[in-house]
């Protein structure tokens, strides 16, 4: 015979809908009857039925998370902290990842079969935001925006960041500056060669377009871009990249050209991932709050599926970068 939600309740002495209620951690339900009822839930062997409480609620208490490149290491130090807040929201989180957003199976994701969704690789000009806002599905951005869309977002100020290099390498005497940057349709590359280019240009300092490239954020844009800035006329002395991993490739392009690393070449990084406080790596870079921003995010999603949120057309959770300095910058 399989045990029930109204054997619960006999066993914890309340009704069917308050052991319902106290197995999704409603706070209207007390501290002491959530705890009578998980113990006699435990003690029968209950198992809620996703099925039933999604019927019953008309939610699903699942979030669906967008990621288009789980090659890049700096998605995973976002999903894990994302999980374990919506987890202690209690929602489930299904990751719908693909190469492309433009591969990404849209109807799966609009089905209804989750609740709201987490958008961590939008690119400028995204249609999948406004597609969202047409079916009523709420979302929220993380990391990145589409520039256009007015939404719940928790992000990094990415021009302020892109100031801070600026800023540390002319403080260093550095004037043949280069920049090896993320994609153009992304506001975090576009962002972070705003901000650069401002906070140079303030001091006078110019950033031809030579001494820019730009491509995926992945470990060939940073090695492929420092083997041609080296081959195309006067090199650099300072690099910019525009985040860790780019980083971590334009490193290894300069090792294999038997460049000193920081005595011939600054390179400065974005992100601080763990990987970049290596010894292997020693990376320069800029940090912002990575875990705190995918808590930001989920619980900025679960104020919009609670109804608690306020009744604001969007809302934008901007976290504050600063330079981590370690070994891969010298004074020119």
């Amino acid at each position: 015979m399989s045990i029930t939600s109204h054997d619960v309740a006999r066993l914890a002495g309340v009704s069917q809908p308050t052991v319902s209620r106290a197995l999704r951690g409603d706070h209207r339900v007390s501290e002491a009857t959530r705890t009578r009822v998980r113990e006699a839930a435990d003690a029968l062997g209950y198992v809620p039925s996703e099925a039933g409480r999604s019927l019953a609620t008309r939610s699903t208490h699942c979030v669906g998370v967008v990621v288009t490149d789980l090659t890049n290491p700096f998605y995973p130090h976002l999903i894990g902290p994302l999980h374990d807040t919506l987890e202690q929201h209690g929602y489930r989180m299904m990751l719908f990842a693909e190469r492309s957003e433009a591969a990404l199976e849209t109807e799966r994701l609009l089905d209804r079969s989750i609740d709201g969704v987490v958008l961590t690789t939008a690119v400028v000009g995204s249609a999948l935001p406004a597609e969202l806002v047409r079916r009523g599905v709420p979302f929220v951005f993380l990391n990145r925006e589409t520039g256009t869309n007015h939404a719940d977002a928790a992000v990094v100020d990415n021009e302020a960041g892109g100031r801070l290099v600026a800023e540390e390498l002319l403080r260093l005497g550095h004037a043949d500056i280069a920049l090896i940057g993320g994609p153009a349709d992304t506001t975090t590359g576009r962002d972070r060669e705003l901000g650069f280019r401002v906070g140079l240009s303030e001091a006078g300092v110019g950033l031809p377009r030579r001494r820019v490239r730009q491509g995926p954020f992945d470990y060939d844009t940073g090695y492929a871009g420092l083997l041609d800035l080296w081959s195309d006329g006067p090199r650099p002395t300072a690099v910019f990249c525009g985040n860790d991993v780019i980083a971590i490739g334009a490193m290894n392009a300069a090792r294999r050209l038997g460049l000193d690393i920081p005595g011939e070449l600054t390179v400065i990084g974005f992100d601080d991932l763990p990987m970049a406080s290596w010894e292997t790596f020693d990376l320069t870079t800029v940090r912002h709050d990575l875990d705190g921003m995918a808590k930001a995010a989920a619980d900025l999603l679960v104020e919009r599926l609670s109804g608690t949120a306020p009744d604001l057309a969007s809302r934008r959770t901007v976290f504050t970068p600063a330079l981590v300095p370690r070994g891969t910058h010298a004074a020119r």
